[in-house]
């Protein structure tokens, strides 16, 4: 049973690492020595009290609607791009369960990105997040 369970991880980790038979074409700029892939995202939050926020977050130049872009697109590629990387702050949040979902959607430097993580209150998503989610 564990000889057939680690042979079918091992099988799906060979289809997930392995590259598309089709290439996808370079982002404009890219192929002809210009400003190369961008970072296009939505970064969303979502409570299950029933709110919602979005905001825009493009790097490369930084801009969007996220009030610090510049720190947002520095602290996400100091992760090398995944939100799970990014170092928490050290904070105090109560313990109060009120349970809110990140998301992030779009592009960083030509590679599809779609993240979710949820946590216990928008506390603790701020300490994991960083500036990433101060909006």
């Amino acid at each position: 049973m564990i000889r057939t369970t680690m042979i079918g991880l091992a099988a799906a980790a060979v289809l997930l690492t392995a590259s598309p038979a089709v290439a996808t074409p370079p982002e404009p700029g890219h192929a002809g020595g210009g400003q190369g892939p961008r970072a296009d995202l939505t970064l969303t939050y979502m409570a299950n009290a029933g709110f919602a926020t979005a905001v825009k977050l493009d790097c490369y130049p930084p801009g969007g609607g996220h009030p610090q872009p510049a720190q947002a697109c520095a602290e996400l590629a100091a992760a090398g791009g995944n939100p799970d990387r990014i170092k928490p702050r050290h904070s105090m949040c109560m313990m109060i369960y009120l349970p809110v979902t990140a998301q992030i959607s779009g592009h960083w430097l030509g590679t599809a990105v779609a993240w979710q993580h949820e946590y216990g209150n928008s506390c603790e998503m701020h300490r994991a997040l960083g500036v990433l989610f101060d909006f």
